[in-house]
């Protein structure tokens, strides 16, 4: 009689979760059979029509300027709760965009809208601008518009055949540095010591929470590759808009002055400074592509395609010998990653598919990393120094920056090509270990307890770290140096001292790095492909195969069904197809309110001496530059 209940409960249970599960797989059905009807339109419905001539590529870029733009689950479900789509433009679509206009008859003028591109170092700017000069090469204008231009913006409209500003806009060209934030005083005063071990005498990111500013090493460094990077930028806008040397520093110190004649007009400054064509606004613009192009009735504009659109119909090529492109952009961590986090464990595996895969023939290494964990980096290097073995041919391509970590992957390269505006080189080591044993004593939290061996919680961030441990920690910093400098003296064929001479943490530019013999040559992501390819014996009509992240199946139907990434992963989780997610923001989710402007940073680097003290592992041997492209 007792059991009547629970074999009731039970069945009950068991019905409603057969009846999920049902919807479940209806659900799926009934998504698979849209895929179906989509592609069957495509094949036997006409397929996407033709591009008219007189049609203008109209690139108007809105978001993040990136290596790859898929984002994490949490990065898409989090954007998705907040009503925020998170937007990312790939370089590639960018570049290979230009270069198909510039070869496509029916494409006759480009439009470029920057008003919400964000991010980009300087080697990805550069990208962009040589792929508008190949396009005004091939005979066609280029058109740039914009509200306003902060300096990386104004470097990719200063390419145009004509650049544009609204009445009310300006053009910002300010210069690269800045200053940081330095917070010993801060930490002495709450009880907390930053105990670190490190080589290298340019090492200076943690110098922030050992000093109250910068030592004389890191100045002298900071100053030497920022005049330099300063140097190329304003050599580059004034070679595009044909200006005299010496034009744009001329025009900022002369700024004040020139506001005052202009009565506070910024945009008239920008147009006598030379370095606008006219003073229009988007309405304006929009009469003269019309007067020079074709009129679309459907749109009741002038003829155009967006990039997305025009991206689209032009995919890659399936088929054939190709050259993998692994893209190894962000911090470098020791385990899984994926597009914004090089993972140790997640790139190696990316590696070894395409040194397993017989239609690989080639391999272009994309970095976009200031470095992170050695050992992470080492799982790569050593992936692709198999992979050599294994008689395919690996070429580094140095983006924006490629220093520390994002050198040590470079280092197993038949051939490495930087920017000459690629920040690069930081052959240095550090570890830091934060104690709060002053911080204990204040609040009156005492430790105590049993070990077999000194060795047992020795690290222990309530207690003095033990001077043996901080011995061993320094004799493992020195050792992995020593890795570091022979490895690098291998792959440039010098020595270890050599190395040591331009290493030692120092950074340096492209340029500078092709002078002192870190990197073969200087050039493009396009040079590494062709260097790639001609290595492996391919023509020039050879596949790229680009090696993403995997996705699930599921997550590849929806996106067929052109779903934005956040909609389909948000899909995907409401059906159990894919786990849920802690939907606590992360510390970046503050930067707008409360934690605005500069205190934004402050709760990111204190934020990131946390996480080393939660850390796991006893310590870890970090190879970051703290550097990004200005």
């Amino acid at each position: 009689m007792t059991t009547k209940p629970k074999s009731t409960l039970r069945r009950g249970i068991g019905a409603l979760w057969r009846g999920l599960d049902a919807t479940r797989r209806f659900t799926l059905n009934l998504i698979f059979l849209l895929v179906v009807i989509a592609l069957l339109w495509a094949i036997f419905g006409g397929g996407i029509k033709p591009l008219q001539p007189k049609t203008a590529l109209v690139l108007d870029l809105k978001g993040e300027l990136v290596e790859e733009s898929a984002g994490s689950v949490r990065d898409s479900l989090v954007a998705g709760l907040s009503g925020n789509a998170i937007k990312k433009v790939q370089l590639r679509d960018v570049i290979n965009g230009l270069d198909t206009a510039a070869r496509d008859a029916n494409i006759g003028s480009v439009v470029l809208l920057l008003d919400e591109m964000d991010g980009g170092g300087l080697a990805s700017l550069h990208e962009i601008g040589a792929a508008i000069d190949r396009v005004k090469a091939a005979g066609k204008p280029v058109v740039a518009w914009g509200g306003s231009y902060d300096q990386k913006r104004y470097l990719v409209a200063s390419h145009a055949s004509e650049v544009y500003l609204h009445p009310m806009g300006m053009v910002m060209i300010e210069g690269f540095g800045h200053h940081r934030n330095y917070y010993r005083d801060a930490l002495d005063r709450i009880g907390v010591t930053v105990n670190l071990m490190k080589v290298g005498t340019y090492k200076s990111f943690a110098e922030p929470y050992i000093g109250n500013g910068p030592s004389q090493a890191a100045q002298e460094a900071d100053s030497f590759l920022y005049s330099a990077l300063w140097n190329g930028y304003t050599g580059d806008v004034e070679k595009a808009r044909k200006l005299p040397a010496g034009s744009i520093a001329k025009g900022i110190d002369e700024l004040p002055q020139r506001m005052a004649a202009a009565n506070g007009n910024a945009a008239k400054v920008a147009l006598d400074w030379k370095l606008i064509d006219g003073i229009k606004t988007r309405d304006e613009v929009r009469t003269e592509m019309v007067k020079r192009g074709a009129w679309d009735d459907g749109i009741k504009s002038f003829r155009q395609v967006s990039l997305a659109d025009y991206v689209g119909r032009n995919p890659p090529k399936l088929l054939g010998d190709a050259v993998a492109v692994i893209v190894a952009a962000g911090d470098i961590t020791d385990g899984t990653g994926g597009p914004g986090v090089v993972g140790g464990l997640t790139t190696a595996a990316q590696v070894r598919a395409a040194r397993e895969d017989k239609t690989v023939k080639a391999i272009v290494l994309r970095i976009n990393s200031p470095g992170g964990s050695a050992y992470g980096a080492e799982l790569i290097r050593r992936e692709l120094e198999l992979a050599r073995a294994a008689g395919k041919p690996v070429v580094a391509s140095m983006g924006d920056v490629a220093a520390s970590g994002g050198y040590w992957i470079s280092m197993a390269s038949d051939e490495v090509i930087a920017d000459p505006s690629t920040v690069t080189g930081s052959i240095g080591v550090f570890a830091i270990l934060p104690t709060a044993d002053k911080v204990a004593d204040k609040l009156g939290i005492h430790t105590a307890g049993v070990t077999t061996t000194w060795l047992a919680d020795a690290y222990n961030p309530l207690r003095p770290l033990d001077p043996r441990f901080g011995q061993l920690i320094q004799s493992s910093i020195d050792n992995v140096y020593n890795q570091f400098t022979t490895k690098a003296a291998i792959a440039r064929h010098t020595t270890p001292a050599k190395i040591d001479a331009v290493g030692q943490g120092r950074v340096w530019t492209g340029a500078q790095a092709k002078e002192r013999g870190l990197v073969d040559n200087l050039g493009s992501y396009g040079d590494a492909l062709r260097s790639a390819a001609r290595r492996a014996g391919l023509g020039s009509d050879f596949r790229i195969a680009y090696s993403e992240r995997p996705t699930s199946f599921a997550g590849r139907l929806l996106e067929r069904l052109g779903l934005s990434d956040a909609m389909a992963t948000t899909v995907q989780v409401k059906l159990g197809l894919l786990p849920g997610v802690d939907a606590t923001l992360p510390i970046d989710a503050l930067s707008g309110g409360a934690l605005g402007g500069g205190m934004t940073g402050v709760a990111r680097d204190l934020g990131w001496l946390s996480q080393v003290a939660q850390r796991r592992a006893p310590f870890a041997a970090v190879t970051h530059c703290l550097c990004e492209a200005p």
